[in-house]
């Protein structure tokens, strides 16, 4: 540890995006009065944003009830105890014979029974060959563009509500913005200064986009879209770049 931000950098990035995507799930759950507790979730891909996500979802009390990645499925209706399968996974290196869970087909991940789904690996996953058959009542967008257009018209006819990737895994980039702020200032956060910053600024950043959801009458991903491309008009406006 000795050494390592001599140059710059910030505490708490590695796990930035993951905890995003909690933090994000949190306000969005927060509108239906529900909580992460209790939850049953599924999660697609065990990777840097997958894993953590699991870590923090499990900490909260929320039941990860089916995991996936590139070396297999495995599920447990009861929740699986995502400290273990980490330490498994560690020693050897694949979800594969872990004791506290079973095996499943990675096909049926997606459409596993849950309440929330978190695809957090691979784009164009959810589409109209699997879109009608999502039980989750939340998606949560921890992958890039995981939900091609026929699923997104799919999934919101049936009413699932889909927290879109442009805003639910920006953890990560809101952190590297954190870090060029420590480094300006030559002064490094405390990793629970720099996590208590992230959830302001996701759950400040739900509410905004709830807002614009209500001034045009859409959903929650050209809500985030309309409110991203009104910033960036109205900072060219003021820069006078349009000029």
């Amino acid at each position: 540890m000795e050494g390592e931000f001599d140059l710059g950098g910030s505490l708490g990035r590695e796990a930035a995006t993951g905890l995003g995507v909690v933090f994000a799930t949190e306000a969005l759950l927060a509108e239906y009065g529900k909580s992460i507790t209790d939850t049953k979730f599924a999660l697609q891909g065990f990777g840097n944003v997958g894993s953590w996500a699991a870590k923090f979802i499990h900490e909260k009390g929320g039941k990860v009830v089916a995991v996936s990645d590139i070396t297999g499925a495995i599920k447990n209706p009861n929740g699986i105890d995502i400290p273990a399968l980490l330490k498994h996974r560690e020693i050897t290196g694949t979800l594969k014979d872990f004791q506290g869970a079973d095996f499943m087909d990675p096909n049926d991940l997606l459409v596993h029974e849950c309440d929330v789904l978190i695809p957090c690996a691979l784009g164009g996953v959810l589409n109209k060959e699997n879109a009608a058959d999502i039980k989750a009542k939340f998606i949560i967008e921890g992958a890039n563009h995981p939900t091609d257009p026929e699923a997104d018209e799919i999934l919101s006819k049936k009413g699932v509500v889909i927290l879109p990737d442009i805003y639910a895994n920006s953890g990560g980039v809101t952190v590297s913005y954190f870090e060029w702020v420590q480094n300006i200032q030559g002064f490094m956060w405390e990793e629970e200064e720099v996590n208590f910053e992230l959830k302001k600024y996701m759950t400040k950043a739900f509410h905004e986009i709830k807002a614009m959801c209500k001034l045009h009458d859409c959903n929650l991903r050209m809500g985030a879209f309309s409110l991203g491309v009104n910033r960036v008009a109205r900072a060219t406006l003021l820069r006078g770049w349009g000029a």
